[in-house]
């Protein structure tokens, strides 16, 4: 049974603000923010009772038993070879893909294109900030946190295929031709589009999530925070790692991240042309997040210690150990001593960071300057999402997790809640 909602926000809202413009300190400086923006602090508390109406809709109509209801193997088929593949669609299958299929004015191929490029060129210090700055870090806000927990996503042995999954999408979106129709990443977006709405749906309606407190299961404030963290957070981490982000590189991957935010269904007034107005929102959403909760030091140590089980071939436990001992130390640079001590992480040193830096000054100050350069970087960072790939997955082929349109029992975790890391893919 869903719950009725009298109030305009939940109680989370703005919970911690006081840490949190802190926190927000240099965002606050470099987009020149001496007071935020009310309007948009209103829309984000209001806009965490609303939904993705167009994947809601959908969803209704997997779960119904009537005349137009929507079989899995249909959604599929539709998403593979278009609706029109699908004889005698229904109608809500068919109002669905009239959303995704159509692609707005804005969109530019060619920039999208260039998007993933400068992506893949960013390499493995792209695949550091997103594990720690992006994901980890995100952990010290609740409400998406909690839903993990009570999907069971990043606890206990489903933590490797889950991290994997993310790495799988996030690799995929990057790759050549792979937001068009047919691509990959355009397939794997609405896939995951349609998982987190099952989620939503599921949780909505089961009695086990406390709307008042925390909002709807995902709603449209943490899906444009994803989104954020993303996209903006993704380009000012990798400059901390010492990467050059040329203007060029930074206009393309936001469109390309506008355009994905686009299919996830996120409002499209949350949805930005420049890094410059992401991080102005970015900065709103950050002083309306709550405090820590209870859910957040365990399902960061989770990712912190499956880095020991990761596939790494020969001398794998020390290369594991290794790897553990590195992440913790970029923690400890990205999210300070408050930061670790939120999320109950181990003491640690960042021991890595100079060395890294050092690195990406040297190879990023020369090589994203001439086409050559550019290239190698882009190959650099087909490798090293291929090891990732290889390290989460081992001999099993990446893939994001599969969708059921019905859960199994409403006692346990449904096999169709989302099997990507919906803290922040969500």
């Amino acid at each position: 049974m869903m719950t009725q909602i009298t109030t305009p926000y939940p109680e989370r809202f703005r919970e911690g603000e006081a840490d949190n413009r802190k926190r927000g300190r240099a965002l606050a400086l470099i987009t020149r923010q001496s007071t935020p923006d009310p309007a948009v602090i209103d829309t984000i508390g209001r806009r965490l009772f609303a939904r993705d109406e167009a994947a809601a809709a959908l969803v209704r109509a997997m779960r119904s038993d009537g005349p137009d209801r929507v079989s899995m193997r249909q959604f599929h088929q539709a998403l593979r070879a278009g609706i029109d593949g699908v004889p005698d669609a229904p109608a809500p299958l068919r109002q669905f893909f009239a959303v995704v299929d159509e692609v707005p004015d804005w969109v530019d191929p060619d920039l999208l294109e260039a998007g993933g490029r400068a992506l893949r060129r960013l390499g493995p210090a792209s695949a550091d900030v997103l594990l720690q700055l992006s994901l980890i870090n995100g952990y010290r806000y609740g409400g998406p946190t909690d839903l993990l927990v009570e999907t069971g996503g990043l606890t206990g042995n489903t933590t490797r295929r889950r991290l994997g999954e993310t790495q799988k999408w996030t690799v995929a979106i990057a790759q050549p031709g792979a937001m068009r129709r047919d691509g990959e990443g355009f397939a794997l977006t609405v896939h995951v589009r349609v998982m987190h709405a099952l989620v939503n749906h599921q949780f909505e309606t089961n009695g086990r999530w406390d709307t008042r407190r925390w909002g709807l299961p995902i709603n449209q404030s943490d899906q444009a925070a994803t989104l954020g963290l993303f996209s903006g957070v993704l380009l000012l981490g990798v400059r901390l790692l010492g990467v050059r982000v040329p203007a060029a590189d930074s206009a393309a991957i936001m469109h390309l991240w506008k355009y994905i935010g686009w299919l996830m269904g996120v409002d499209e007034d949350w949805l930005c042309d420049s890094e410059w107005e992401q991080h102005r929102f970015n900065y709103h959403q950050l002083i309306t997040q709550s405090r820590v909760s209870a859910a957040g030091p365990p399902l960061a140590n989770s990712v912190v210690e499956i880095q020991r089980e990761l596939e790494f071939g020969r001398f794998g436990r020390l290369r594991g150990a290794y790897t553990r001992a590195r992440l913790l130390g970029m923690l400890r640079y990205f999210l300070g001593r408050a930061g670790m001590r939120d999320l109950e992480l181990p003491r640690a040193v960042p021991w890595s960071v100079p060395g890294t830096v050092a690195a990406n000054v040297v190879r990023y100050q020369t090589l994203t300057r001439f086409r050559a350069g550019r290239r190698y970087l882009e190959r650099r960072g087909d490798r090293h999402a291929a090891r990732i790939l290889t390290r989460y997955f081992g001999s099993d082929t990446p893939d994001v997790g599969p969708l059921e349109a019905r859960p199994r029992s409403t006692g346990s975790r449904a096999r169709g809640q989302s099997r990507v890391d919906s803290a922040s893919v969500s």
